[in-house]
């Protein structure tokens, strides 16, 4: 099993060498992300950015509302966290109008049970646990409708609520949880939808784990995320570079073994 211990110290990361004298403000970046596999990437460039002149910072959110505030506040500079559709749904929720910088990866979105080691062991009336932000819900119901467990009056919408389920012949209840905690709520629930970077923390191997999980055709590329007016920042231009690296693909491919995909 792959180690999951965070690169990270505390809340962030700082490429320094030994001896170098302390960088300008200028030249520090500060870069939100969750811990897996996000800040992992995250580590791996930051001496690349360092040799360049620029401090990279990461800080590490265990929720999915906070880094796009702050980075719409101007308290820190970007993010990398999340996919476009959630991206677009925070944007019209909060009012906010952040923007995508570049695409970096994909994580296979899956369920996981402790109480079946099959979909088809799932009970009339099983409990499965959903995210409970509208992009992820929809993901879930997707997957759940692409695995014959229920069907949904539009399999393309990748906004589909409780209310689009056309047919649920197993009768299954649902449960909508913030999406950090679904891992902690598998003993309770007969199945439960977990975005990836949450299953990597909490020791789960999606390629063995999942009893479903997305192709590597997941439309649901992780960006890095910034305000519209830091998007030409040349900091923003080299980071988008680096995590669009030969490195970085080669680092994805061999640490997490299908887990998260390159996007590019």
């Amino acid at each position: 099993m792959l180690s999951r211990r965070l690169f990270v110290s505390g809340v962030s990361a700082t490429a320094l060498a030994a001896c170098a004298p302390a960088k300008p403000k200028s030249d520090v970046l500060t870069v939100a992300a969750t811990a897996v596999p996000h800040a992992e990437i995250l580590k791996v460039i930051t001496p690349d950015l360092a040799a360049k002149g620029i401090t990279l910072e990461i800080k590490v959110f265990n929720d999915y509302v906070q880094p796009n505030l702050q980075v719409d506040q101007g308290l820190i500079d970007a993010n990398y966290f999340q996919t476009l559709p959630y991206l677009e749904a925070f944007n019209k929720e909060r009012g906010t109008k952040l923007v995508t910088v570049t695409g970096v990866h994909v994580e296979p979105f899956g369920g996981y049970s402790k109480k079946v080691k099959s979909i088809a062991e799932l009970k009339t009336g099983a409990v499965i646990a959903l995210p409970n932000d509208p992009s992820n819900t929809g993901r879930a119901l997707i997957l759940l409708h692409k695995n014959g467990l229920i069907e949904l009056k539009d399999a393309a919408n990748i906004n589909a609520t409780l209310k689009d389920i056309k047919s649920n012949p197993k009768s299954f209840q649902f449960k909508e949880l913030e999406s950090p905690s679904l891992p902690r709520v598998l003993g309770e629930v007969d199945l439960a939808l977990i975005n990836t970077n949450y299953a990597l923390d909490a020791g789960l191997e999606p390629k063995r784990d999942a009893l479903i999980l997305e192709g590597a055709d997941s439309p649901y590329i992780n960006y890095l995320v910034a305000r519209a007016d830091k998007v030409s920042d040349p900091r923003l231009k080299l980071l988008s570079k680096a995590l669009t690296s030969a490195k970085v693909k080669s680092f994805i491919t061999e640490t997490y073994k299908g887990a998260v995909l390159p996007a590019f």
